[in-house]
């Protein structure tokens, strides 16, 4: 039989307790590098969680950017996940839900504030 195909969907967020700086921005400067390490950690351990959990394969961080205060660091990942059978067909909205509510309605990832209407899911 055929592997299941991966598709790929986006997350978004803006975190409101993580200034953004010029190194953010840099995909090898040292900053960008040890955030990254810290978002795949609650970005992959929240997923693990959600009804996708046990066809998700990882998360990429794809970018960090300002917010639309100086303090705050938009977050943008690439999630993939094993499109198989048993997954009626991904639904971003729970997906969505899901998310929000195990991060208290988007307000907290972890030791980070979370905008509360900066999540953002796109299968």
């Amino acid at each position: 039989p055929l592997s299941p195909a991966v598709r790929n969907f986006t997350l978004n967020f803006t975190i409101t307790n993580l200034q953004f700086t010029a190194d953010l921005a840099m995909p090898n400067s040292k900053k960008f590098k040890s955030t990254e390490k810290v978002m795949y950690y609650y970005i992959d351990s929240l997923l693990q969680k959600s009804s996708i959990g046990p066809y998700f394969t990882g998360c990429k961080v794809t970018g960090f950017r300002s917010g639309r205060d100086r303090d705050d660091t938009g977050v943008d990942a690439v999630c993939s996940y094993k499109n198989n059978v048993s997954l009626a067909k991904f639904d971003r909205e729970k997906v969505y839900h899901e998310l929000s509510t195990m991060t208290n309605g988007v307000t907290k990832l972890g030791h980070y504030s979370l905008e509360k209407n900066s999540l953002y899911v796109n299968g």
